[in-house]
């Protein structure tokens, strides 16, 4: 289900009602208050100065309040629509919250994080339909993006950009070259992964490395034991650009195209099968860990 969709019907719908109670509720409610507190004076007062005892000002006041209260539809309504839309418009436009629900991003990011993404640096998007209306940077290399993954929309994805458009990326016996400059992998300690371990499966160590894109150190996650080539790869528009064989793949970015991959080189499906991500799919640039339940030391930002 599309939930920005669905919380924008609940912004209108709570709006409308918020609108309705300033310009016809309120003013109605106020005219029976008006009445209300009228006709008590007439018939509780002295006709000369409608003179009231202080009971009578309280027991007034009372029925006065009884009469601009709001029914409680309407004030529940009502109160909510201003948190709504300053929720809706920072998540549309400013920041909004994921949580990630798989180990492709280890070690930089763990199942379990959430995560907020920056929705402007790439320029904002309307909502719903994701139309573009302020220009913003372009993605670069060692950018963790969040986007609609190009083969069901619904879904968001988060990788790390390994390729701009016209690049050329060869992933062959699981080396990285862009353009034809391999990009160095400094072997690192090795890395206990245990995200397998709800699922019964035992923790187990693999063979970390630190690399450098765009300027930006990271680590990942790369086991040599295991075969260089793709299994199960998907038909996806620009295919033609890419070449498979026994050793892995290369392929050449398509303008207004980005080619990503996970930091768990071997147990994440990106770019390498399904293809590359377009420029229109964007959702932002993932940027800071907020909460992890199971470690409240990860806060912070990430690379």
């Amino acid at each position: 289900m599309n939930f920005t969709l669905i919380f924008f019907i609940l912004v209108v719908l709570t709006g409308i009602v918020w609108v309705a109670d300033k310009l016809i509720f309120l003013p109605r409610r106020h005219r029976a208050a008006s009445a209300v507190v009228h006709r008590y004076t007439q018939e509780h007062g002295r006709i000369d100065k409608h003179f009231l005892s202080e009971d009578a000002i309280r027991a007034r006041a009372r029925l006065r309040e009884e009469k601009l209260c709001q029914p409680w539809w309407l004030e529940y309504s009502a109160s909510f629509f201003p948190i709504l839309l300053v929720v809706f418009l920072l998540r549309s436009f400013v920041v909004e919250p994921f949580k990630i629900p798989s180990g492709s991003m280890l070690p930089t990011l763990l199942v379990g994080d959430f995560i907020l993404v920056n929705k402007y640096n790439y320029g904002i998007r309307l909502p719903i339909i994701n139309k573009k209306i302020t220009a913003g940077q372009n993605p670069q290399r060692g950018d963790v993006i969040v986007f609609r993954y190009p083969k069901k929309e619904s879904i968001a994805y988060i990788k790390r950009v390994v390729g701009l458009p016209g690049d050329i990326i060869s992933y062959q016996d699981k080396q990285l070259k862009i353009n034809g400059k391999i990009v160095v992998e400094t072997p690192f300690s090795d890395y206990l992964d245990n995200s397998s371990v709800l699922s019964g499966q035992p923790a187990k160590y693999v063979k970390q490395y630190i690399e450098t894109l765009g300027g930006r150190r990271h680590a990942l996650l790369n086991d040599p034991t295991i075969p260089p080539f793709l299994i199960e790869t998907n038909d996806y528009p620009y295919r033609n650009n890419c070449l498979y064989n026994s050793h892995g793949m290369i392929c050449q970015v398509p303008p207004g195209h980005y080619f990503v991959m996970g930091d768990n080189r071997d147990n994440s499906e990106d770019s390498r099968y399904w293809g590359f991500v377009p420029d229109r799919n964007l959702i932002g640039r993932a940027f800071f860990i907020w909460l992890n339940f199971s470690s409240l030391k990860r806060i912070g930002f990430f690379e």
